[in-house]
């Protein structure tokens, strides 16, 4: 196996075209969280990304993106946004984790949503989680017969609450491919304020996110297309969604509505709209991510398995990182994982958001 080491930038059309082709071949690199596009976008704001291109006889087979820092710490490409990592391949292409790190220069190479299929990565996966997804498909007749036939648990509360919304509101809309940035621009400011009213980190704090977010909400390509899905009541925004697709599946990724109208579930709403328009659009399959969510049991169809964990090589710098590392992703799986010590947790960081809030509140009306 030749393994060469490539900055996003330096990616060729034919390399490009070579990746397309590797994850055509297998439905579980269909994700376009593994699309080249996504590793490009992410290289443009972080200077580590690499990506390590596997040939054999000369021929490109196999695509690892990653970030290292100066110490050799690896990473998937993208981790804490990615929700599908993988090395993506050409059926039947095999590699050796300890040489693929060695070329790398990485130390350890740290992952978290990797595709369950990556066998040479196997023996490094500490945790394997479900990831909810929906198998979806285009109904005969609009949104709402579509919706009675898929979801006739949810239909009868979600179409009158649509209905009441109309009535309050405006007459409801909802575009699958919003191409105004004013509306990115809410969602992201949305999201934010959800991030901080429930105490989260703020994802859209970080200027590097929003501008990754504004460059792949340009990106239209077959393997990689920044889908912005709004409802609207009348001319009003009231939900919003951000999420890459490729040619067959779409990922969920940011999904905010308006706070001032949460009792009539526009969340929920959303993502059964974007469901619906979706697969209208050659979607089969909705990514809806990693995570124990009430809506995402509502919605699934099946589930996913994705690994977290390290691949390391013997040296003192993968041993400290794993040290530190895994003692904080076990915490917080066993929280994830129980019920009885999420929602206290849950319920905590909201108690802590609300605080932020209002010290930022007084701040203001103190200056």
């Amino acid at each position: 196996m030749d393994i060469t080491i490539h900055r996003p930038g330096e990616l060729t059309q034919s390399l490009c075209r070579a990746w397309h082709r590797a994850m055509d071949d297998s439905p579980e690199y269909a994700n376009p969280f593994l699309a080249p596009e996504f590793t490009i976008g992410v290289g443009k704001h972080r200077a580590g990304v690499r990506v390590a291109v596997l040939r054999e006889g000369g021929e490109p087979v196999g695509f690892l993106p990653y970030e290292r820092n100066a110490l050799g710490v690896g990473r998937a490409v993208g981790l804490g946004l990615s929700d599908c990592q993988a090395l993506v391949h050409r059926p039947g292409v095999g590699w050796d984790a300890q040489e693929l790190l060695s070329a790398c220069g990485m130390s350890i190479f740290e992952f978290d949503h990797l595709v369950a299929e990556q066998r040479p990565f196997a023996p490094h996966v500490t945790g394997t989680f479900a990831s909810p997804v929906i198998d979806v498909k285009p109904g005969d007749a609009g949104y709402p017969d579509w919706l009675r036939a898929t979801y006739p648990g949810l239909a009868k509360t979600t179409l009158k609450k649509e209905r009441r919304l109309g009535r309050d509101i405006g007459d409801l809309r909802f575009e699958f491919d919003e191409r105004d940035p004013a509306a990115l621009r809410t969602l992201m400011r949305w999201k934010s304020a959800q991030y901080r009213r429930t105490g989260r980190m703020d994802r859209f704090a970080r200027p590097w996110i929003v501008d990754l977010v504004d460059h792949l909400f340009h990106v239209r390509a077959e393997h990689f297309t920044g889908v912005l899905s709004v409802l609207y009541a009348g001319d009003r925004p009231v939900a919003a969604h951000f999420g890459p697709r490729s040619a067959t599946v779409l990922a969920a990724w940011f999904t905010a509505y308006d706070p001032e109208l949460h009792y009539y579930s526009p969340g929920l709403m959303m993502h059964l709209r974007t469901a619906e328009a979706a697969a209208r659009g050659g979607v089969t399959l909705v990514d809806l991510g990693r995570g124990d969510k009430e809506y995402k049991d509502w919605l699934k169809t099946r589930e996913l398995r994705v690994g977290e964990g390290f691949v390391t090589r013997a040296h003192p710098v993968a041993a400290a990182h794993r040290l530190w590392r895994r003692p904080v992703r076990g915490l917080r799986n066993t929280v994830l994982a129980h019920p009885r010590l999420r929602d206290p947790a849950d319920r905590l960081l909201k108690t802590v958001g609300t605080l932020r809030a209002s010290r930022r509140t007084d701040g203001l009306h103190k200056g």
